[in-house]
């Protein structure tokens, strides 16, 4: 069964709180998404591996670690997925970025892929999801899929916000891919939003209704 990851970290939490609150604007809001998503990939790749190198400092040479050189692809859901790049590549500037697209039926709650573009070499690379928003599952559990198609294997998803319903799905249906998400709440409603949550994402990123 895959890891599940929820983030305790004092910092994590009193960033969602304030976007979860509906007075926090488009501007500020955006800027949460990417520093909340830049601590996530923190946590998300404590487990890159590293190799020992020396490097002559002004003082000596130093014998010290570096990333062993593995390969990394970030895919965000579009739309709300974009705003967390920024964060992530903050951090894993080398990283590599696909796409993938997708809609929500309003009336079936699933989703509806429109776009996919994915690195030549995703089979190859460690790949992490990114959608900020883990409610039905449905979107995460439709891209995982599709980047597993294309043959990757070791993959990671990270969303900032989960409902219990979201994390049993990709657990039931991705058993390999481990899950980080900096807050866990309590439901979804009666349509596929999460409770208490903090609305409609994409539409805080981008300042849309």
């Amino acid at each position: 069964m895959s890891k599940v990851m929820i983030m305790d970290h004092p910092l994590v939490q009193h960033k969602v709180s304030i976007m979860r609150s509906k007075d926090t604007g488009t501007k500020e809001f955006k800027e949460l998404v990417s520093e909340v998503a830049t601590l996530l990939c923190y946590e998300a790749t404590r487990d890159l591996p590293t190799e020992e190198v020396e490097v002559e400092t002004p003082i000596a040479v130093a014998k010290t670690r570096q990333l062993a050189g593995r390969k990394l692809a970030l895919v965000p859901i579009l739309r709300a997925g974009l705003g967390m790049v920024d964060g992530m590549l903050a951090l894993l500037p080398a990283a590599k970025v696909g796409h993938i697209g997708m809609y929500r039926n309003e009336e079936t709650l699933e989703p509806v892929e429109y776009y996919c573009k994915l690195p030549d070499d995703i089979a190859e690379r460690e790949v992490i999801v990114l959608d900020p928003m883990l409610a039905t599952g449905g979107s995460a559990v439709d891209a995982i899929r599709q980047i597993k198609k294309r043959g990757a294997v070791n993959i990671k998803f990270i969303a900032i916000i989960g409902a219990p319903e979201g994390l049993e799905r990709l657990q039931r249906e991705h058993p390999d891919v481990d899950l980080y998400v900096a807050a866990l709440d309590e439901k979804l409603n009666e349509n596929g939003y999460i409770v208490p949550g903090l609305g409609d994402a994409g539409d805080r990123i981008f300042g849309t209704k």
